[in-house]
């Protein structure tokens, strides 16, 4: 059994999904990569069988018709032999440094019978382009090198957001949480991380910046643009998320917090792109989204209305709407993003 799998979801690749691979090689034979061919049709395909040729015990070439990131992600759950699993994205990559010091730990894990649910690291925000990255980091959120459990969690900033950049989840936890990523919908990062958060009991902190997260691509899922013209699909996924749990049956109050907090920030980001787009069409999709919770369920409603960010998204001047936009480019100025 190897230690970790790194599933590679890969949909035409060709240009960088080598470094991604190359930057998950240094882990040798306890780590396994998954590379998932979703029905590209560049190279990729070729790629992925050279590259399982070449390092036959520790990657695996996985091809499927197109289902899009969440089926991608799906298979290379299903295929995976690791203790541990995490996703990388062919675009983006691992620090070797952090990335040699995150397999120790989970050597440790291994060898002292730890069944931690969770490890996170920190991510970076690359924009090569521009010369610019912005580290998210969790110090001050989470005790650090050591296992701990929700209770001992501490306050999450407006930009300390758990992605799925930020985790490494154990298999088996995954696998019991009943997670299924939709297929042909992107954004399904966000449910990745959502979904298993109950089944969560034990976590550890590695503060290194392990993940770096591309950012500069024309047609990237998160560019603005982009974003916008997929607004459907990003309310696709808020509705998975606010049909997942009844958020006022959590009875641990960390955990319950911090999910609040998430689902308020995607129900934020999708209200934000409906606003830029500005038509009428976009506006009641805005106000939809929200009657759909609220009528979901009132209680959760309630909870995501406290927090600050929530009643702005729902003004219907439009004075209202430009402090939205304004807020949001502020936000995407400071963090960088997209």
């Amino acid at each position: 059994m190897k230690l970790l799998t790194v599933a590679i979801p890969c949909y035409n690749s060709q240009e960088y999904m080598r470094h991604a691979v190359e930057t998950a090689l240094i882990g040798c034979d306890d780590v396994e990569i998954i590379l998932v061919d979703d029905g590209s049709s560049d190279n990729t395909p070729e790629i992925a069988d050279e590259l399982a040729s070449e390092y036959p015990t520790i990657v695996k070439a996985v091809h499927q018709k197109n289902g899009g990131h969440g089926s991608a992600v799906n298979a290379g759950l299903a295929n995976a032999t690791g203790i541990y699993f995490k996703v990388l994205d062919s675009d983006d990559w691992f620090d070797r440094e952090s990335f040699l010091k995150v397999m120790d730990v989970l050597r440790d894990f291994a060898k002292e019978g730890h069944g931690v649910d969770m490890l996170l690291t920190n991510y970076v925000y690359e924009k090569p382009s521009l010369h610019k990255h912005k580290a998210i980091r969790y110090d001050g959120v989470f005790p650090e090198n050591q296992v701990f459990d929700w209770n001992q969690v501490g306050h999450f900033k407006m930009s300390q957001n758990i992605l799925m950049h930020s985790v490494i989840y154990r298999t088996k936890m995954l696998r019991d949480s009943g997670l299924e990523l939709p297929k042909h919908t992107f954004y399904v990062d966000n449910i990745f991380v959502y979904n298993p958060l109950p089944y969560v009991k034990t976590m550890y902190y590695l503060n290194v910046d392990l993940y770096r997260y591309f950012i500069g691509r024309d047609d990237q899922s998160v560019n603005e643009q982009v974003m916008i013209g997929r607004i459907d699909q990003q309310l696709r996924v808020n509705r998975i998320m606010i049909d997942a749990y009844d958020l006022t049956k959590i009875k641990n109050k960390k955990l319950r917090a911090y999910m609040v907090k998430y689902l308020t920030m995607m129900m934020t980001v999708s209200s934000v792109f409906l606003i830029k787009e500005g038509s009428e069409e976009s506006l009641r999709k805005r106000e939809e989204i929200w009657d759909y919770l609220k009528n979901k369920n009132k209680g959760m409603y309630r909870m995501v209305n406290r927090l600050a960010l929530s009643k702005p998204m729902q003004l219907r001047s439009r004075a209202g709407r430009k402090i939205v936009v304004w807020g949001y480019s502020l936000s995407r100025k400071i963090y960088g993003f997209n």
